[in-house]
């Protein structure tokens, strides 16, 4: 099992000598041959990943005993992708930073759009401003208006249940009236 180990070892020394020297070049690479080196070495950086995994699957499998030791190798090789892969980002901010600059045309002269830009973008959020201020003015009509609503409706319940209540007494007075007719009748 350890021979396994040895050969995934050396085949991560190996990978990742390529991938540092691959990705000290990414600066200075024309931007064709930047966006390739970059996908290149994303490539390698996941094949990386894999030889770790493999690694640790490997050690899992070494007896307790004898485990030690390769557990210690895993964590140094883990830090070391770490690095690894923290440089290639630092590489690919940099990479993307030009390719920024590249697209917009921004050689450092741009103080005059840069301001012009921040100028527009604070007329957007004061119109913005403006239009959520006069929606806030409407909710707040709407909202009055509903109330008032609300308690009108609430008076006219009230009258409802007032002339039912009469209703209801002037019911019972008609029973009561017919009844004493009724009885006038039979006397």
């Amino acid at each position: 099992m350890s021979s396994d180990f040895e050969g995934y070892e050396q085949d991560f020394a190996v990978l990742t000598a390529e991938i540092t020297s691959k990705i000290s070049r990414v600066p200075r690479l024309p931007p064709d041959e930047k966006k390739q080196m970059v996908a290149n070495v994303e490539k390698q950086l996941e094949e990386a990943r894999e030889l770790l995994e493999q690694m640790d699957l490997e050690v899992r499998e070494i007896p307790p005993q004898s485990r030690g030791m390769y557990s210690n190798r895993m964590r140094s090789y883990k830090q070391e992708m770490g690095k690894l892969e923290a440089e290639f980002k630092r590489s690919r901010i940099a990479y993307s930073d030009e390719v920024r600059n590249e697209l917009l045309g921004d050689d450092g002269n741009s103080s005059e759009n840069q301001r012009a830009h921040l100028l527009d973008n604070t007329e957007r959020l004061e119109r913005s401003s403006r239009r959520l201020e006069a929606g806030y003015q409407i909710a707040v009509e709407t909202e009055q208006i509903g109330q008032e609503m609300l308690e009108n409706l609430s008076h006219d319940r009230e009258k409802i249940q007032r002339a039912r209540e009469r209703l209801r007494e002037t019911d019972a007075n008609l029973g009561k009236s017919s009844r004493i007719l009724t009885g006038m009748l039979r006397r």
